[in-house]
Order: C-alpha cells, then structure tokens, then sequence
C-alpha cells in the first residue's frame, strides 16, 4: 500500500497512513492493568502512555476512543474516576475523547484506540540515527521497580509520588524538542526499558548507541528498591532477551544494571539529535527538561559504559 508510510514492513511506535500531500494520520493502541491504586491517576497515566506513541513519531494527538475492560461488580464511581482520569489527560493533549468499547473483565484494563495528525514529511520513526548524534532522554527511568514496590507496599510516599507524576507526564513537549532540534530519530521508552528500546532504534537505525549509564537520569528510590531485590517479571524478561544482544560494562553496579533494563510505563522519549544541538533548547522556547545520556557511533547494537 503505497500511501502507508509506515507499518509493519519497518516496526515501528504506530502506523502512519499518508491522507494527501500535507497530512497523514498516526494510528496506534493501547491498554493494560491498573499499575497504581488510584483509580484517577490510572485512567491518566493509561492515556498519557497511549498518546506518547503519536508523539513518538512526531505527531500531535487529535482524537482518541476508550477501550477498557472491567469486572462487572466494579463500583461505578471507580469507573467512572479511571475514565475522568483519562479524558482529562486527553483534553490536556489538545484533543477529544469520541466514544469506545468496553467489555466485561475480571481485571480491569483501560487505554485508549488514538488518532494523531503528522506532515508526511515530518514523521520521526526509530530508523535514522547517524553516527555523531546526540541521544537525549526526556524522563527519568524506574518506573517499574517504584511501582513494584508500590504493589509489595514498601515504596515511600514521596518515591511513588515522583512516579506517578512523571507517567502522568505528557510527552507532548518532547517531541517539541525534537522538532526544534532536528531530531534524526526518536522512541519512546516503554516495556522493553531504555536498553531494549535503543536497540530497536539501533537495528533500525544501523548504527550504535553508546550509552552512558552514569548520566541516566533515574527516578527517587530506584536504586535502593533495586538493591533489595524488588524488581518485576517483566524487568527480567528484558534483561533474558537483550542481555545477550547488548554489550554492558561489567563494571556496573546490579542495581543500576536492573534499572537500565527497567520497563517503562508512560516513559520519555529517546531521541538522536545532531550533535551539539541540545544546546539549542532554550533558544527554541520549548519547555521541557532532557539528558544527554550519549552518543551514537559508527558499529551496530547497544553498548553501556559507566
């Protein structure tokens, strides 16, 4: 189909299907499980992960659709607070929540179908990173290991608060900043951690991605739950899966290789920029907060230095 610029023939964050000259639509979908007890604050952090893949690949969120499950003896005012919460988020993106379609479940489960609009020739994708580049990330990771310990009930107010605030967090700026910058290639950061994802971009990229574990920005509380051995199923199923296809420094303390592996809900954005334009941020009056966390160089694949 010549009008899908992108789908499966290149994997990417969502599909885009060119509408004419100037516009194509960005298409993508997504739901999962509660990850935090408020009901609120669930509803808003599904619909925030959603729409960042609209963002992921440069667009801006137009319209979206509920898609939820939940259990039938479910009170209605919980119903009610996850879907408030997400409608919220998606009227802070600029757009409108259309309909949906829910069904019985055992287990809650609520996301969003979401519409995004692009220029054809300003669709971002996770192929294109040349060697030079600057990576930068755009949140802070450790997501999973607080909401782990949220779930055990040992994580510390303040740690959980952090978290919930950063998933809450739009994406939308971010893919300001690339713009701005001119970004070559961009992902975001979700169930394969920061490390699965920038070997998506990598291979897809052809190139390599150095990272600099000691400049990655890390949510409160992170290390230290890590250290207790709180980590979730899904933390190890990434470091089983691109642990043997990624090369890590040995050096690097457990716990902070755990996180690296980390997967993400509602995570920032990694994106490869032209080196020496991050610089530039301020210049643009885009406000949002980035980490430069490394480069990318000649070779292909991920490799993790202190």
């Amino acid at each position: 189909m010549p009008d899908l610029l992108v789908g499966l023939a290149s994997p990417d964050d969502a599909a885009v299907l060119r509408l004419g000259d100037d516009l194509a639509a960005v298409l993508t979908v997504d739901f999962f499980p509660p990850v935090v007890d408020d009901p609120y604050d669930y509803g808003a952090i599904a619909a925030a992960n959603a729409m960042s893949d609209v963002y992921a690949m440069g667009g801006e969120v137009a319209l979206a659709l509920n898609v939820a499950g939940f259990p039938e003896d479910l009170p209605r005012d919980i119903v009610v607070r996850i879907l408030q919460g997400g409608a919220d988020k998606v009227r802070e993106a600029g757009a409108v929540v259309a309909g949906g379609h829910t069904v019985i479940d055992r287990e809650p489960k609520y996301g969003l179908c979401v519409l995004g609009l692009v220029h054809p020739k300003q669709v971002l994708t996770k192929g294109g990173a040349r060697p030079g580049d600057a990576l930068l990330l755009t949140k802070p990771i450790g997501t999973g290991i607080v909401t782990t310990a949220g779930k055990q009930g040992v994580a510390e107010p303040e740690h959980l608060a952090a978290a919930v605030a950063s998933m809450k967090a739009l994406n939308r700026h971010a893919v300001h900043v690339a713009r701005a910058l001119g970004a070559h290639a961009v992902t975001d950061i979700t169930g394969y951690g920061l490390i699965g994802h920038a070997w998506e971009m990598a291979l897809q990229s052809r190139a390599r991605l150095r990272i600099r574990a000691s400049a990655v920005p890390l949510l409160p509380g992170t290390l230290d739950y890590a250290a207790r051995g709180i980590y979730s199923g899904g933390g190890h199923r990434n470091q089983r899966y691109f642990g043997p296809r990624v090369q890590v420094d040995e050096s690097l303390d457990e716990p902070l290789r755990l996180a690296l592996f980390d997967p993400q809900t509602s995570g920032g954005l990694l994106m490869a920029v032209p080196a020496g334009s991050a610089s530039r941020i301020a210049a643009a009056g885009v406000d949002a907060t980035v980490w430069a966390i490394g480069e990318v160089v000649d070779g292909e694949g991920v490799e993790v230095v202190p």
